[in-house]
């Protein structure tokens, strides 16, 4: 079986006036589509990011990703490498921080088909994430996924620094 890799993007803003303090910053989340994630909140966001074959390459993928799930093109910019994580689920995560302001209201999200009910025979298109928004740190390590919570804290450690 081959090894599931995503890539993703972790777009980060300063609040005016705070300078590189990591206390004046905010990260973009997205908060996952589909009838699973409908009334959860805490856990229920994510970095936006998806899966990529071993043939591309990964800032690729997760430039890629950023467009399918956000419906916008990627930020330009300073691409700051986060690493690597893997996730509970075995799949390796990698991804990259870009410095961008990115209006939610703009968001046209991808869709994904799956049969809901399940066992209904009846197949839905759902949205890869039907929300995205800013959050302070405090609040993202609160509602974000929890296996991508490292690199909440890498960048806020790249940003102190």
């Amino acid at each position: 079986m081959t090894q599931k890799r995503s890539a993703g993007l972790f777009l980060f803003r300063r609040a005016a006036g705070d300078g590189a303090a990591a206390a004046g910053v905010e990260v973009l989340l997205g908060h996952m589509g589909g009838p699973f994630w409908e009334r959860r909140d805490a856990g229920a966001w994510s970095i936006p990011k998806g899966e990529y074959l071993a043939d591309e390459a990964p800032r690729d993928a997760a430039r890629r990703e950023f467009t399918e799930e956000i419906g916008l093109p990627p930020p330009e910019g300073a691409y700051l490498p986060l690493g690597e994580v893997r996730q509970s689920n075995g799949k390796l995560v990698v991804v990259w921080a870009v410095e961008a302001d990115l209006d939610p209201t703009l968001m046209r999200p991808g869709t994904f088909s799956m049969e809901w009910p399940p066992g209904s025979g009846r197949v839905q298109d759902f949205p890869e994430l039907d929300r995205v928004a800013w959050f302070a740190p405090p609040l993202a390590r609160n509602s974000m996924v929890v296996s991508q919570v490292p690199f909440l804290e890498r960048l806020l450690m790249l940003l102190n620094d």
